[in-house]
Formats: C-alpha cells, sequence, structure tokens
C-alpha cells in the first residue's frame, strides 16, 4: 500500500476513499460528526499549484464525498470550507476541503456562521503543534501521528478510533460505487 502524507503527516490509516488523484480522511478532532478532510494526492499549498486535472478530481472527489457524508450523517446540509493560503487561516501547507455535516434542528450551532470562527481556531491549533513538532514528524520511518493541542471542548482522538471511523466510513463507498 502507498502511504499518503498530509503534508508531512502519515494518514494512510486515516484515509477512507481515494482516487488516483485525491483522498478523503477523518478529522482528528472533528468540530461535528461527520467531519472529514478532502485533499489532493500531491502536497501543494495552495489551488492555483494544482493542475486543472488534480483541481477537477479534487472538486469531484469533494462533491462525491459530501453526497455520502451527508447521507450517511442524515444530514441537510454541508459547509464546505477550503482555507487557501496562511492569510486565510491555512495552518497545513497541503490543499485540502473540510466537509462538515449540518443539520436544520439539532446542530451544534444554533447560529450557522458560527461554525467558521471554530474552522478557524481549529485550523490555529494545528499550525501551533506543527511548529512544536518542527513540522517534520520523526517517529517510525521520519512521521509521527499527528497530534494537536486541545481547544474548547475537543479532545484529539487517537489513532484506533481514527481508524475505526475510516474503516466503517470506506463501507459507504463500497456501496455508492
Amino acid at each position: 500500500m502507498v502511504c499518503l502524507f498530509f503534508s508531512t503527516i502519515e494518514v494512510t490509516r486515516q484515509v477512507f476513499y481515494r482516487t488516483a488523484q485525491t483522498y478523503a480522511i477523518v478529522n482528528l478532532k472533528p468540530i461535528v460528526p461527520g467531519h472529514v478532510l478532502v485533499c489532493p494526492c500531491r502536497p501543494v499549498p495552495r489551488l492555483a499549484d494544482l493542475d486543472s486535472s488534480e483541481l477537477t478530481s479534487l472538486i469531484t472527489s469533494v462533491q462525491h464525498v459530501g453526497k455520502v457524508i451527508e447521507r450517511v450523517y442524515g444530514a441537510d446540509a454541508l459547509t464546505v470550507s477550503c482555507q487557501d493560503g496562511k492569510a486565510a487561516g491555512q495552518s497545513i501547507p497541503h490543499v485540502h476541503f473540510h466537509l462538515l455535516p449540518r443539520h436544520l434542528h439539532g446542530d451544534r450551532f444554533s447560529r450557522n456562521d458560527d461554525i467558521y470562527p471554530a474552522l478557524e481556531r481549529a485550523e490555529a491549533s494545528l499550525s501551533q503543534n506543527l511548529q512544536a513538532q518542527g513540522a517534520t514528524g520523526g517517529g517510525e520511518e521520519g512521521h509521527e501521528p499527528l497530534k494537536v493541542d486541545a481547544d474548547e471542548d475537543r479532545a484529539p482522538r487517537g489513532i484506533e478510533e481514527m481508524v475505526q471511523e475510516a474503516e466503517w466510513l470506506k463501507k459507504f463507498f463500497e456501496q455508492s460505487s
């Protein structure tokens, strides 16, 4: 199996969907249940760094993953977000889209737009943690699992919990093929 990296972080076991040019992973600190990331396989920092084939594949994957995640989590809609560059709040220099299932009733955020500051805080804490690690990993084969400082009441999940969710989600993508 080919290893996949989110910037310098090996995330192969967290992958639940993959194409030749993209992959989707479960989130270390989901803001809402079902919060996932969709990334290009090639780790580039900005959307403009993708060629047209990669960009098409990425957006197609965002659309496909979004449809399945919305159905699986019984959502009424999705928040789809991409911080494109450091000034926009991007903390990991690898293009990625956040997909967050949303509900008209019973959503964690009573005001829909309150999700954006939560996303911004999540990205900022990830950046701070990577700076503390030197952004190079260092565990087995020069990489280690992603660790993020706690913010709000969302504690980082362990690798086994993320792998379990990824394995569960894979089944829905096998059914949708």
